[in-house]
């Protein structure tokens, strides 16, 4: 392992280093994992370093030994540099954008229009939370009672790689705010936008130590990190099968642990909807190919206005143009790797062996061969693996119901329960089956608006505990009550 050795590459005309970031310095690994574009499968972007237990143990030693100051700064302190680093984000668009439609072909145009600063946003957001959280005070039983929330020391951030800038902000800023120093671990299939946030930590004054970004494989370095009994946060996003892993190694060292870790959700059109908005949302859910874990991939229609529903929904599928996601006229992008692709369409191919009715697509575009053409699927019936497992890709299922009740029922059927979409032209019933549903968030009538404040996360195997607003910051903390004697004080 080589200390201040930084080996770039150059990604979308920007200079991404492929080393982990650690106590403020570039460290290398003697071997490396590539990282290659879905837009061109054929180009190797870069080696990245592959880091291994000994360079777990060195970031998390560099969390340690900076957790004291970080948090000795208090929320105030610690706001003016995240706000700093936001700066730096904000002036810094073009480049993060570049490079993750590159790396993870993510829609450029989105990148630069939304995603980039909703980076910036989420360090603002905890750094403004924490700084001007008011502290619970009362009086009770002749003494005075404040809560106070106390850092909780080195936390451990783990990833996934789809929307790896967005998430990896998301989760970073929180723990960042509360005042623990964060091991970054993105993951392999899109890394690199992650170690851009160790150059802009650096440019904006991030103290060394207090942000650590380690690259490498899962099952490597992120299972030494997830096992370092110095951690004393971990907060993952993944599947559910790393989620039970890292579970287990958190519940070994008795260490807090949030997860989300995907879903199936419902998106559910009734007769009185506006078929016209619910279908084009409905399209819109192979935005980013399917590979969004809040999309509404089961469509739950009422059986009522199906044909119609239907041909809307066609029509909007018709006019979204697949193509690279560095092109304006993109909608839908190639997805990340080729073994990605293979899990999809099997999906699909059980699918068709298993008696369900292909209603669109199924199969590849001819554009490349990580492109997968949206695909419908009329699944024989609710037990289809397509409706009860999630694809992260580019097929949704759709099926009937006859009234309110069977609505909820289906929404209800899978083990997930991250997220719903609900379209009606009634507010007693978008109350009703909003609070039938059981899912962490349930959109009526709109999708992905979020307010950074609110509790996010999933029911059942969608996830453990919550992020967003409060309700992070009290994960990232440990809590105190300090209670005084009435006049012992003086």
């Amino acid at each position: 392992m080589s200390h201040d050795q930084d080996r770039r590459v150059e990604v979308a005309g920007v200079e991404v280093s492929m080393c982990h970031y650690v106590d403020g310095e570039r460290v290398d690994s003697p071997t490396t994992f590539e990282t290659r574009s879905p837009n061109d499968w054929d180009t190797v972007l870069g080696e990245v370093a592959r880091g291994d237990d000994e360079i777990a143990s060195l970031a998390m030693a560099a969390a340690t030994a900076a957790a004291d100051d970080w948090a000795d700064r208090g929320p105030a302190g610690r706001a003016e540099v995240l706000h700093r680093l936001a700066d730096v984000i904000d002036d810094h668009v073009e480049p993060i954008a570049q490079v993750e439609a590159t790396d993870m072909a993510f829609n450029l145009q989105s990148m630069r229009a939304r995603l980039v600063h909703r980076g910036a946003e989420n360090f603002r957001n905890y750094a403004d939370l924490a700084r001007d959280h008011v502290e619970r005070e009362w009086d009770s039983k002749g003494t005075h009672n404040r809560v106070i929330r106390m850092p909780a020391g080195p936390a451990v951030v783990i990833t996934p790689w789809n929307a790896p800038w967005m998430l990896s902000t998301w989760k970073v800023a929180p723990a960042l705010a509360a005042g623990n120093p964060v091991v970054l671990k993105p993951a392999e299939w899109s890394p690199l936008t992650a170690s851009l946030l160790g150059d802009l930590a650096d440019e904006a004054g991030v103290p060394p130590g207090v942000l650590n970004i380690v690259q490498g494989i899962g099952e490597e370095v992120g299972a030494a990190l997830v096992a370092d009994r110095r951690a004393r946060r971990i907060s993952f996003t993944g599947s559910p099968e790393a989620g039970r892993l890292i579970g287990r190694a958190a519940a070994e060292n008795l260490v807090p642990f949030t997860a989300e870790m995907g879903g199936k959700g419902p998106l559910l059109v009734f007769a009185d909807a506006d078929l016209d908005a619910a279908a084009k949302k409905a399209a819109w859910q192979y935005d980013d190919s399917g590979q969004v874990c809040l999309a509404g991939t089961r469509l739950l229609v009422d059986e009522s206005v199906v044909d119609e529903f239907l041909e809307r929904f066609h029509a909007h599928v018709d006019d979204l143009v697949l193509g690279p996601s560095t092109d304006p006229d993109t909608d839908i992008c190639p997805m990340v790797h080729p073994d990605h692709v293979a899990r999809v369409l099997g999906f699909v191919e059980r699918a068709r062996d298993n008696g369900d009715e292909i209603l669109r697509g199924g199969g590849r575009a001819d554009l490349g061969p990580l492109y997968v053409e949206p695909t419908l699927v009329r699944p024989r019936d609710n037990q289809s693996e397509v409706v009860q497992r999630e694809v992260f890709g580019p097929v949704l299922t759709i099926q009937t119901f006859a009234d309110e009740a069977e609505a909820i029922a289906l929404a209800n059927s899978t083990e997930y329960g991250l997220s719903a979409i609900v379209y009606t032209g009634s507010q007693e019933r978008a109350v009703r089956v909003g609070e039938g549903v059981r899912a962490g968030t349930v959109w009526v009538n709109t999708f992905l608006v979020r307010d950074l404040t609110a509790p996010f996360g999933g029911c059942r195997i969608s996830g453990i505990g919550r992020e967003g607003g409060d309700f992070a910051l009290e994960f990232h903390a440990d809590l105190k009550t300090l209670q005084i004697l009435d006049g012992s004080t003086g």
